[in-house]
């Protein structure tokens, strides 16, 4: 059924009449959805925000570019679906669940899990969407009937089957092992999750008695609480200073508790005092020293970093208060050398800030060495290709260090552990993917039949994050249960992963290692990495630093259009992008500029008559540049460089087309168009439109069903309109019509520099000295130029203010329009400025290794800058002498 949108325009463009109007109408009429079909499918998974989170700058950089690279390719016919979803967020979560709680004057220790999941999920349905219904204002068009969540029954499903898979294959194991512990969170967090911040404390050296004797050893130690936990003192066999404390004990202070002395070169002869405490249950380098020597492992803490009945009178105080009690009591009982100040580096939480305490635990782990080699190797030969390319370094060097995952985490909000403990020891457990199919493997491997689904404890613990986060590409479609379904198969791999490159390790490595131990291929063909949104400043956007525009807010005043090319304007893939507001500005005022340059040829009356020559030369030339310009911007989305492709698009608009072409078409006041003519710019307007529409969707999509493009079918929208592609162009053409600018550019600075009126016509004179054919560009010059007349010359006209293009002199008489003695200062002012280029060229040029190491074409560039340079100064001073 044929429809019309509108039959007039606004004076101006609202932004948010035209999102809510277009959003709105794109959903309804299901542009956003995707089924397969016979089509070359394009596919990208949004990377899945937290539950927890609200839209900001980083997600707005994200998001942005994948919508672009999704429309794009849903106008160039594939078949575009973008996964939208959001992730559980274990320790997120469940820190935002208690706090509500405890709001509520309820402890999460007096819950059952049950009760407490309960609440979580409550949140979750409150607060969990809040960030895709954000993303639908920015424009993003994802397959909304996709949305999934990764504790959805399905991809739940798909984790506990992947554990028992990698279980049964020996991949999965558990261990007791140290841990990174977040006191706060109250559960074990990976080594990528540990931030390193320097902080300034102190250095304690702390006397050991040498048992048997009166004599003392001095052992420096940052934390003297965990002194309680001592269990040995080493020192390197090769140190001569402690030959004599081989085989004897040393005595814990405070504690009393006697330690043998220990030898290992692991202890460093210059450093410290040479003589190191071991505290193997709460420091790493320790519990490898405790494993090695045999040593007792005593854990003095708390899951909340407080000391339990191993700290003695400190049971039941923080960590922290400990440390400056025991300051105290070390000083009066004469134990404490001396205290020193102190810089170094401290393992914080990521998602909490807690100061991470190293604590022994049972934990569940995943051999990674030989499940990484396929990740490594496909990255390294660009089967897989990261963009930009410098992130594959990065990526090797991690991969090669792998060291086993972590995948147990101390929550209740997350996939719980799929083994089932049986009876009273650690290894009396079975691992199963539902708890009846657990109950056969206990009987079989207890022996005891007469076992019972309730004699049967599930492990407490849930699975890391990131374990479900991994089969993101793969879980959305399924492919985890069923392995063979249509859609998998049809949508897998995708194509495109855009994300941050902070997550290289903890997501974009592990969804690479899932995708070729259980799909046997790629989970996606590119990655390309986003920058870390920073102010004009260069400091890292943050809520502690009020330094982060809210990205609704910015939308509600710029438009989300704007807002979006605001984003990408300096954003190139990988490197920081210094934002500024003024950049949605700059946005903004390219709407406007689209907006108006619309209104402007909307407004034009039309006559039968045939276009003009000048007119068709314009449409040649523009054709050539729209032409010239797509082939560029189709190599800047090959090479990812979508900063450099809008920048292309928007100068094609702003500078040839509406600068250029509008104005070399324009009819005179109060005349009418060629029909013909008008036809034909429309048809570039539409064909910029299309070019526009993946970086700026509203404006673009309300302009498309304007009647001056003729009436639409409801589904004729420009969100699925045919993308623009390159055709032959005649560079030459270009060429040789920028030397017509040029003139017309320099007779506009001649005018300016004069105080000459645009109104008032000028002579032009030419000593052509190229093969340009400008007479075929006379009709152009004098309209734009507003000239009277123009003529070719075979001599220099004295008198006459004179330019060079390209080759070209060029000479305007301005007789009574100009004052002679300003004209001179104006020449001499040029002069001083080409002769000091010059000057620098020419020291370029002289300089051997600039000319040896310089490519050619850069060294023939500068070689061409001087020779302009020189044929300008020439003609300038002829200028001076006819001035007299």
């Amino acid at each position: 059924m044929n429809r019309k949108f509108k039959m007039s325009i606004a004076k101006t463009y609202n932004p948010k009449e035209a999102e809510e109007k277009w959003y709105s109408y794109w959903k309804a009429n299901g542009f956003f959805r995707s089924t397969p079909d016979e089509r070359e499918p394009y596919t990208i998974v949004m990377p899945p925000p937290n539950v927890t989170g609200v839209l900001h700058m980083g997600h707005m950089l994200n998001n942005t570019i994948q919508d672009v690279l999704i429309r794009r390719a849903r106008m160039q016919g594939k078949n575009a679906c973008w996964v939208p979803g959001t992730d559980h967020a274990s320790i997120a979560t469940e820190a935002k669940v208690v706090a509500m709680l405890k709001e509520q004057g309820i402890d999460k220790r007096s819950l059952s899990r049950e009760d407490f999941l309960k609440h979580a999920w409550e949140w979750k349905e409150k607060y969990g969407g809040i960030i895709l219904k954000q993303l639908e204002k920015l424009g993003a068009s994802c397959d909304w009937d996709r949305t999934r969540f990764t504790m959805d029954p399905e991809l739940y499903q798909s984790v506990i089957r992947v554990f028992v898979d990698l279980y049964n294959k020996g991949l999965i194991y558990r261990g007791y092992r140290m841990v990174n512990w977040d006191p706060e969170a109250k559960t074990n967090i990976s080594d990528e999750e540990v931030i390193y911040k320097e902080k300034n404390g102190k250095l304690y050296h702390l006397k050991y008695q040498v048992d048997g004797t009166d004599q003392y050893i001095v052992v420096a130690t940052t934390r003297p609480e965990t002194i309680f936990g001592d269990t040995a003192v080493c020192i390197n066999p090769n140190d001569e200073r402690y030959t004599w404390l081989k085989g004897k004990q040393v005595i814990v202070p405070i504690v009393g508790r006697k330690v043998n002395i220990i030898e290992d070169e692991y202890v460093d002869l210059e450093f410290g005092t040479g003589c190191l405490k071991v505290t193997p249950a709460h420091d790493v380098n320790d519990y490898a020293l405790g494993k090695k020597h045999n040593l007792e492992f005593v854990d003095i803490f708390t899951d909340e970093a407080k000391l339990n009945d191993n700290g003695l009178h400190y049971a039941g105080m923080d960590r922290f208060k400990v440390r400056k009690e025991i300051e105290k009591e070390l000083e009066e009982k004469g134990l404490l050398e001396q205290v020193e100040n102190y810089t170094n580096n401290v393992g914080t939480s990521e998602r909490t800030g807690a100061v991470i305490e190293p604590k022994i635990s049972n934990q569940w782990f995943l051999k990674m060495e030989d499940l990484a080699k396929p990740a490594l190797d496909n990255v390294m030969d660009d089967t897989i290709k990261f963009h930009p390319t410098k992130f594959k370094n990065i990526y090797r060097n991690w991969m090669e260090n792998l060291t086993d995952w972590n995948i147990s985490r101390q929550l209740w909000w997350g996939h719980q552990i799929p083994a089932y403990f049986y009876g009273d020891g650690n290894e009396d457990f079975v691992v199963a993917q539902t708890v009846e199919e657990a109950l056969v493997l206990a009987q079989e491997k207890s022996g005891n039949a007469n076992l019972q689904a309730e004699d049967l404890r599930q492990d407490e613990d849930v699975l890391d994050t990131w374990f479900s986060a991994w089969l993101w590409p793969i879980s959305v479609f399924n492919g985890i249960n069923e392995p063979e379904n249509p859609e998998i198969n049809y949508y897998y791999p995708t194509q495109d992963l855009v994300t941050a490159p902070d997550i290289i390790f903890f997501w974009v490595a592990r969804m690479i290692v899932s995708g070729y131990e259980f799909r046997g291929q790629l989970p996606f063909e590119n990655v390309y990495f986003t920058g870390i949104v920073r102010d004009k400043l260069g400091r890292k956007m943050s809520k502690s630093l009020g330094n982060s525009p809210d990205p609704i807010d910015l939308m509600n005043e710029y438009g989300a259009d704007a807002t979006r090319m605001g984003m990408l304007l300096t954003a190139p893939a990988g490197n920081d992008l210094p934002f500024d507001v003024e950049l949605c500005v700059q946005g903004r005022n390219f709407a406007n500029k689209i907006w108006n340059a619309f209104r402007l040829v909307k407004g034009w009356e039309t006559t039968a008559a045939p276009a003009s020559a000048s007119d068709k030369i314009a449409a040649a030339w523009f054709e050539a540049r729209l032409n010239q310009s797509l082939v560029d911007i189709e190599e800047n989305f090959k090479h990812y460089r979508l900063s450099d492709a809008l920048m292309t698009t928007y100068k094609l608009v702003w500078d040839d087309f509406c600068a250029w072409y509008l104005e070399l078409v324009k009819p005179a006041y109060g005349s009418p168009i060629s029909r013909e003519t008008l036809d034909t710019v429309k048809s570039f307007f539409q064909r910029i439109l299309t070019l526009v529409h993946p970086f700026m969707p509203f404006l673009t999509e309300e302009l498309w069903h304007d009647e001056l493009f003729g009436i639409k079918e409801e589904k004729d929208c420009i969100i699925v309109a045919p993308y623009p592609t390159a055709d032959a162009f005649d560079e030459q053409l270009i060429k040789d019509f920028a030397v017509a600018q040029q003139i017309i550019s320099e007779i506009r600075n001649i005018r300016n520099s004069k105080g000459i009126s645009p109104k008032i016509t000028l002579p032009l004179a030419i000593n052509q000295q190229s093969e340009v054919n400008l007479k075929q560009y006379i009709a152009i010059i004098t309209k734009i130029a507003n000239l009277e007349d123009v003529t070719f010359v075979s001599e220099k006209i004295a008198g006459a203010a004179s330019f060079l293009a390209g080759k070209d002199e060029c000479y305007v008489t301005l007789e009574n329009n100009v004052d002679a003695d300003a004209e001179r200062e104006r020449i001499e002012k040029e002069l001083e400025y080409l002769k000091g280029f010059l000057i620098s060229v020419d020291k370029k040029l002289s300089n051997e290794r600039f000319v040896q190491n310089a490519k050619p074409e850069i060294v023939e560039n500068e070689k061409s800058k001087k020779a302009d340079a020189e044929a300008k100064i020439k003609i300038l001073q002829e200028s001076l002498i006819a001035l007299g």
